[in-house]
């Protein structure tokens, strides 16, 4: 395992800034997890991110220095940006957004940016050049990019990204109240029928999609599927976890449609609801590495997922794939799952051995160092206190 080594009498350890943009639930996730694992080998590591994620993520638990920012490009933001980065050693951007405000940042600096991207911007119209041009600039402005999957690994190099590879990252394990690892599927199942009580899932199947509710989740679609469930018996329920633009259209749907549909709001419990859960049910446009598949596969609860982005690369054999925007086909998946029991364990033991060749968190902890330590090499950056 790579590891910095400890710095001679007089110097300080290697300093690192991460700055996270809007991204989702994975990228906190993945930067909470490299905080604390950096930490834990003698790196010094500030996080520069908005304040509900320092809330949500809780960086400063991780042995992390968290810094309040909000994801913007304005003068103030950047100029505060640039006063943290000051004292930098290095400085690594999560999306796009960030990296920008990032190089912005870092103008005039010797410190090298290292950019993770989690994904990858929808835009249409007069916006697309505009999401084009942005992407060009975050990847060209980068030492080095690490894309979460192939497929954006590619688009950074057609970017114009002058080192970029693929660094998959790993799904962090759940954390308890106290901020310490949780042993993994240990839900009692009380609490497991407390859930699906809870819900009003107790003598039906429980299907469970999580996201924002966003034109690109594909949640209309979920709906438009949900009408062939309706002739089930049971009759499954569909739990929603997420907020976003799209849920004020998408209850006036369940409700003139009188749809199995629950739309739960943003949900703290998400591990105990899928857990709780018959079917996990995906309908992105687009996926790098989702965390809900990650989590499904490492709960035993068969996936249902579209056959976008890097979906295919992740869970291989271990999940129903779709097309994006069937459906006839989401339905006719889930509803296959739900009478043939077997079929869904032969998922999860699948999803056992696919999970095997995934990396763990102590793994794309030390494939970030290495990064840093060639960089912080071959630079000769002065590490300053």
């Amino acid at each position: 395992m790579s590891s910095t080594p400890v710095p001679p009498h007089g110097q300080s350890p290697l300093h690192v800034v991460h700055v996270l943009g809007r991204g989702g639930a994975g990228s906190g996730a993945h930067v909470r997890s490299l905080a604390a694992g950096l930490v834990a080998r003698g790196v010094r590591v500030t996080v520069c991110a908005a304040p509900d994620a320092g809330q949500a993520y809780d960086f400063a638990g991780a042995g992390a220095r968290f810094t309040p920012l909000p994801p913007c490009t304005d003068p103030v933001t950047v100029a505060a940006l640039r006063s943290v980065c000051a004292t930098a050693d290095l400085v690594h951007a999560h999306g796009v957004n960030a990296a920008l405000r990032a190089s912005l940042a870092l103008s005039g600096r010797p410190a090298p940016l290292v950019v993770t991207w989690h994904t990858k911007a929808y835009a249409r119209g007069a916006r697309a050049p505009v999401v084009r041009l942005m992407e060009r600039r975050a990847a060209r402005a980068a030492s080095v990019v690490l894309g979460v999957s192939s497929e954006l690994v590619d688009r950074a190099r057609r970017r114009g990204a002058r080192d970029a590879r693929l660094a998959p990252v790993a799904v962090p394990a759940p954390r308890t109240e106290d901020g310490g690892a949780q042993r993994e599927f240990e839900v009692e199942d009380r609490r497991l029928h407390k859930a699906r009580a809870e819900l009003g899932a107790v003598d039906r199947p429980l299907l469970l999609a999580v996201g924002r509710l966003e034109p690109s989740q594909g949640f209309t679609t979920l709906l438009d599927a949900a009408h062939a469930w309706c002739g089930l018996d049971p009759q499954p329920l569909v739990a929603v976890a997420g907020e976003g633009s799209q849920r004020a259209a998408l209850q006036r749907r369940v409700d003139a449609e009188a749809l199995p549909v629950r739309l739960l709001g943003r949900r703290e419990d998400v591990p105990e609801l899928l857990a709780a859960a018959d079917v996990a049910v995906l309908t992105s446009r687009w996926e790098a590495r989702s965390l809900l598949a990650q989590e499904a596969l490492r709960a035993g609860v068969p996936l249902v997922a579209t056959a976008v982005g890097g979906i295919r690369e992740l869970v291989g054999d271990a999940a129903e794939l779709v097309p994006y925007g069937d459906a006839v086909a989401l339905a006719r998946a889930v509803g296959r799952l739900l009478a043939e029991p077997e079929r869904g364990a032969a998922l999860a033991a699948k999803g056992r051995a696919q999970m095997a060749g995934w990396p763990t968190e102590d793994d794309t902890v030390a494939q970030v160092l290495s990064v840093y330590d060639e960089l912080v090499s071959a630079g000769g950056t002065v590490r300053r206190g």
